[in-house]
């Protein structure tokens, strides 16, 4: 988990210094290696290495940091929808494959599932080096919205010096603090201990673990709903609205969850399923789009490093979790304090000020006060109107980037 997140503002370093095209082939790369290799290790310390840090790797490089990535480079409109679509991907990818991996592992073993996952990624490589391009000038279209031509910027070097410099100014600045918090938050009450503990949990309860685990797998659908429906509004409303109604609802439902749980699915728990999975990623378009606003071109490494405080929450929750279930033979407590954590997130989220910096003088020093962080404001920065179709035709393009990143 921990991994997976600190891939992430390398991965968008990586991109742009290499390009998109160059970095996912990589990573895809990767981990058909490791899932290969895991199918042939002999002592517990390859798996470690072979499906843990090697496949970790892999998809940690192609998860938030490409979206953010590709959003920012190819529009420079419908951004939130965009995030929206390209994160619930993941989700579509889980609700495909996971089933078809289980029948494998059920009906023949668990090293035929990692070939075939191996061999799927081998099959996706080459299609995304002859299909993805890096810029939308590689094919002569501006970005999406757009209706100048924006060059193609020259290829940043240094990706570990520059990874954590971005992370050193960012965090000289409050609005990273405050969406790393509550983006911590959102990991604990989701990857943390929804989609870890809710089967015990349910379990518990007496309800059976298939049944349970059929219950996620709804929540998973809903998931896809929810973060494109989240993308389209992230473009019409403020972000951070957006994200204290998302923190606020979630936070009630977590309260409501053990008043919910038996032995056998109620109308309460088919709501709290429609509703948790409408919610559960629907914080990433908001934070993605405040991490544009307020760090500009950096703003894809500095969403990274949000996403990695993400998965540290989620880690923190797992482990407490579990813990706290032992320590008081009930999952009760927990919901309670997730509940009340979301509270707290959805408050921060209200507070979260800064300067956004305004792209268009040589040092790109210009700043601006941010007071608003709907597509009105955005789109003021960007300085940038038009139609731009050309370059969703060939499916990529570079955002505005307000530039470097500023002191709030």
């Amino acid at each position: 988990m921990v991994l997976y997140g600190l891939t992430a503002p390398f991965a968008a370093a990586l991109m742009d210094r290499f390009g998109i095209r160059r970095v996912v082939v990589v990573a895809l790369s990767t981990v058909a290696a490791g899932s290969l290799l895991t199918t042939v290790m002999t002592a517990p310390w390859q798996f470690t290495l072979f499906w843990g840090f090697l496949v970790g790797l892999g998809t940690g490089s192609m998860a938030m940091a490409f979206g953010a990535t590709v959003t920012n480079r190819w529009f420079t409109t419908r951004r939130g929808l965009v995030t929206g679509i390209l994160s619930s991907g993941s989700v579509f990818g889980q609700m495909v494959f996971l089933p078809a991996l289980s029948w494998t592992i059920d009906h023949y073993d668990w090293r035929p599932a990692l070939v075939t996952l191996a061999l799927a990624a081998l099959a996706v490589a080459p299609v995304i080096w002859l299909v993805l391009r890096d810029h939308p000038a590689d094919v002569g279209q501006s970005p999406y919205g757009s209706t100048e031509f924006v060059p193609k910027p020259a290829p940043v070097g240094g990706v570990a010096r520059r990874t954590l410099t971005v992370l050193r100014d960012a965090s000289r600045t409050a609005p990273f603090w405050l969406l790393a918090g509550a983006f911590a938050i959102c990991g604990a009450t989701t990857n943390g201990i929804m989609w870890t503990h809710f089967t015990p949990a349910a379990h518990d309860h007496g309800m059976t673990v298939t049944t349970a685990s059929t219950l996620l797998a709804l929540i998973g659908v809903f998931n896809v709903a929810g973060t494109i429906a989240s993308g389209w509004l992230t473009d019409r409303k403020d972000a951070r609205r957006l994200l204290a109604v998302f923190f606020a609802l979630r936070g009630v439902l977590l309260v409501l969850l053990p008043l919910m749980m038996a032995a056998t699915v109620n109308p309460a728990m088919m709501i709290f399923v429609v509703a948790f999975g409408l919610l559960d990623l629907a914080t990433v378009p908001p934070v993605i789009a405040l991490c544009r606003t307020f760090y500009g071109d950096d703003s894809a490494i500095v969403f990274g490093w949000v996403n990695a405080a993400h998965q540290v929450g989620a880690a923190l929750a797992a482990f407490l979790g579990g813990i706290a279930r032992d320590a008081f033979g009930t999952y009760d407590p927990v919901w309670l304090v997730l509940g009340a954590a979301c509270a707290v997130a959805a408050l921060v989220s209200l507070t979260i000020r800064g300067n956004a910096v305004r792209r268009g003088t040589p040092d790109r020093t210009a700043a601006e006060p941010v007071e608003s962080a709907g597509p009105e404001a955005e789109a003021a920065r960007s300085g940038e109107r038009g139609d731009g179709r050309g370059a969703a035709r060939e499916l990529v393009g570079h955002a505005e980037g307000p530039g470097p990143i500023v002191s709030a």
